[in-house]
């Protein structure tokens, strides 16, 4: 259920992921393709230069070594520059060599008459583009000559169309992997999310459950002593019937008004050196009267004096949780013992029961909040399993972690129960605050 309410918003967040990667290779493959699109144009125009150069320089080779024009042209004859047209006119663009030259080839030469040096783009008949760079330059016996190198721009393009094609073949590939790593990505970072929301309409179901019996019972009673008139003994019995179901309404209030603010946090939490086996003497003494009236024997078994650092008013709400669940859930001749040692620098608190015990697939559930696990296996015969809405233990393992501490249920069906509290031992002097 939670997966299927998360599972729009995950949608959004992997469309978002998708949109701002395709955005980033957007970017990236257009300030790319601008930088390599300028990159092969200045590597064609120096290829151009190049190849002027050596026409150019052909042509004063083969002046030293001959001083005759025509030997001047069997040079630039020889001269062969892959993948390029060259031509050597004269000042008023006729072509010396070859002995022809396209119209706007031997224009352009007139042109670098004047200007010494001209690039030019032209565009042929079947849609390509040609370009040109032709330069003047002066033979030693003082005559005037133009070089001229063409391309066609066709390389150029076949390279940038290569690069497009290799970079979206790996956008592709990007964005295909980006869309599942994302939902997957989206996937585990709402697990949380998930878990919490279940917990949470777990938490309020279970609420509703355990609030709606006490009332149901107080409107049960209220409207039954209305309905007529009564002795007094009748009433009396109503009343004492609604009290009790409201002192248990008011627990359960209680109880999740305390977890409510844990979760939040905003029940703040002062640790200061305390002395754990005098809350707990004080918190047996209280216990006392309770497990007397059911008829059980509750001693201390062992006991050590143990400084700890912790809230002392939670500590004796630990200890009180612990002791009434042992009583509860104990039989009426039974024995509740608890000891307090201090081992490796750490105090154990311990609250042993001989009750029967909890079964073992119930034990990895025994925090969970409203968790009581089966009625039929009740611990006590005399302790109706809706005699708590099962959040003692929950709160008891708030505290406990609030104070640093570890608590551990060992328990077998039939050989009783265990609770064990491990607190550090406190060296600390003064108080320590802790929110």
């Amino acid at each position: 259920m939670a997966g299927t309410s998360l599972r729009p918003l995950r949608l959004k967040l992997t469309l978002w992921y998708f949109a701002t990667l395709c955005a980033i290779i957007g970017l990236l493959g257009g300030g790319l393709f601008l930088a390599i699109g300028h990159r092969f144009s200045a590597e064609l125009d120096r290829s151009l230069r190049d190849a002027t150069a050596q026409l150019e320089g052909a042509a004063h080779t083969r002046e030293l070594e001959s001083g005759a024009r025509g030997k001047v042209v069997d040079a630039v004859e020889e001269l062969r520059v892959a993948d390029r047209a060259v031509y050597l006119l004269d000042a008023a663009g006729t072509p010396i060599t070859p002995p022809n030259a396209p119209a706007w080839v031997r224009a352009a030469a007139r042109s670098v008459g004047s200007t010494g040096a001209l690039d030019l783009e032209h565009d042929v008949p079947d849609g390509g583009t040609l370009k040109l760079h032709a330069e003047r330059f002066v033979l030693s016996g003082g005559r005037s000559l133009i070089a001229a190198a063409v391309a066609d721009k066709v390389e150029v393009e076949d390279r940038y169309s290569a690069l497009i094609t290799a970079f979206g073949m790996a956008a592709v590939l990007a964005l295909v992997l980006v869309a599942g790593g994302g939902w997957l990505l989206v996937r585990q970072a709402t697990a949380p999310i998930d878990r919490s929301m279940a917990q949470m309409r777990r938490f309020m179901a279970d609420a509703a459950h355990e609030l709606r019996t006490p009332i149901t019972v107080l409107r049960a009673q209220a409207e039954v002593a209305l309905q007529r008139e009564r002795e007094p003994e009748s009433y009396r019995t109503s009343l004492r019937s609604v009290e009790s179901e409201s002192r248990r309404l008011g627990r359960i209030v209680d109880d999740l008004l305390t977890l409510a603010r844990a979760d939040s946090g905003e029940r703040p939490i002062t640790l200061a050196r305390v002395f754990l086996d005098d809350i707990v003497m004080d918190a047996v003494a209280a216990a006392g009267a309770m497990a007397a009236a059911r008829d059980i024997n509750l001693t201390l078994a062992g006991f050590e004096e143990a400084a700890v650092n912790g809230d002392a008013a939670l500590l004796r709400q630990l200890i009180m949780i612990l002791l009434d669940n042992a009583i509860k859930f104990t039989p009426p001749g039974g024995n509740v013992d608890v000891a307090i040692r201090v081992r490796d620098a750490s105090a154990t608190l311990t609250v042993t029961d001989n009750g029967p015990g909890i079964a073992p697939d119930e034990l990895p559930h025994i925090f969970e909040r409203f968790y009581r696990g089966d009625p039929a296996r009740s611990r006590g015969e005399n302790a109706p399993a809706a005699s708590g809405a099962g959040l003692g233990l929950s709160i008891a393992q708030w505290i406990a972690e609030a104070q640093h501490a570890t608590i551990a249920i060992a328990s077998a069906v039939g050989g009783g129960t265990e609770v064990t509290v491990r607190f550090p031992v406190s060296a600390a002097l003064a108080p320590v605050l802790s929110s």
